[in-house]
């Protein structure tokens, strides 16, 4: 009878010693697992749009990605000055 109680004690303690160990790796894995829900989020939305993935893909390559910013930053603005006439 007393070894019985000692395995069910030595059984509570390792099943919270594992407990313990799987937060412990949640928490760890968690920054990982919101870094690839967002890489998932973009390939999903390229899967959705291919041709316009395809086309913005083209349009950096061409021009180069500081070329893009300048001319983005030039229409944004040229948007924001005939909106307010």
């Amino acid at each position: 009878m007393r070894r019985l109680r000692e395995l069910e004690l030595r059984r509570h303690e390792l099943l919270e010693r594992s407990a313990a160990q799987r937060a412990a790796l949640r928490a760890g894995v968690a920054p990982v697992v919101e870094r690839f829900a967002s890489v998932d989020r973009a390939v999903s939305s390229v899967r959705r749009h291919p041709m316009l993935a395809t086309g913005i893909a083209a349009v950096v390559t061409i021009f180069g990605s500081k070329k893009i910013f300048s001319l983005i930053a030039r229409g944004i603005t040229l948007y924001t000055l005939l909106r307010k006439i």
